[in-house]
């Protein structure tokens, strides 16, 4: 596998009213072509910050970041994001929110006959082709999410982005949702980095976890590796000792080496 995903001594340093806030340093992180990581810690570690960099959305005070190569100096369609609220466009179908996408990447090398096929093929591969015509106003949230992910999808990004995609969910519509993303990454082989504040939801799904360390100057404390077959089946890791262990290994760093000290 190649790096499709380099992280070079990053630190983030945010001005502030009150002084320099340094909110993560000495990050060094490589993510190889197809592989799952999921970056988990307490609120104000600085997780969702990391995604942002690699996203392009914001740039590092020190260090360097890399994407298939080349340097990350901004937002692009090889990177695709998708976030906790689903923002999807209220006036928009959901065929209208996903072909928005597709049109901005492709139409000046495709007829619209290839860009409705794009979006359909989208909309597919997340089960939602039932609802293409459907206002927002007019699904469930879980249908919202998908939208998103098909929306991001359907750019063919090198790497996937999520930041804590599934966290306003109901318990059912996550554990449905997280099932729907082992599928689809798998059937995709698209890259994928996941935010996530749920211990059972970064053993599931991921090939390795990226433990940070509290804020701030939070920076990575460990990576831990998932040797879990695939696909998964979660209700047989119920059972699965492995699955036990790397779940009591993130635990005991977040609640025992890397506890947050109350005020």
């Amino acid at each position: 596998m190649s790096k499709y995903v380099q992280v070079e001594g990053v630190k983030v340093v945010f001005e502030t009213k009150n002084g320099n806030f340094v909110a993560i340093k000495d990050i060094d992180l490589s993510v190889q072509q197809g592989e799952f990581i999921s970056i988990i810690g307490h609120s104000g570690c600085g997780k969702s910050t990391l995604l942002n960099l690699v996203a392009g959305l914001i740039e590092p005070t020190a260090g360097a970041l890399f994407c298939s190569g080349r340097e990350i100096d901004g937002p692009g369609p090889e990177r695709a994001v998708v976030f906790q609220n689903h923002s999807l466009l209220p006036w928009l179908t959901c065929f209208g929110n996903v072909y928005l996408a597709v049109e901005r990447v492709f139409s000046r090398k495709e007829d619209k006959a290839s860009l409705k096929k794009r979006t359909h093929d989208a909309l597919e591969l997340v089960g939602l082709s039932h609802a293409a015509q459907k206002l927002p106003h007019e699904i469930s949230g879980g249908m919202k999410q998908r939208v998103g992910i098909a929306r991001a999808l359907s750019m063919q990004p090198k790497v996937l982005l999520l930041d804590e995609p599934f966290g306003a969910l109901d318990a059912l519509t996550r554990a449905n949702l997280q099932d729907e993303l082992m599928r689809i990454v798998a059937a995709s082989g698209t890259t994928s980095i996941m935010v996530t504040h749920d211990v059972d939801e970064a053993v599931l799904l991921s090939d390795r976890i990226v433990m940070m360390t509290n804020g701030p100057a939070a920076t990575i404390g460990e990576i831990l590796n998932v040797n879990l077959s695939r696909p998964r089946n979660r209700l047989a890791l119920v059972e699965n000792a492995e699955y036990t262990h790397l779940r009591s290994e993130v635990l005991k760093f977040l609640y025992e080496r890397h506890a947050r000290k109350a005020a």
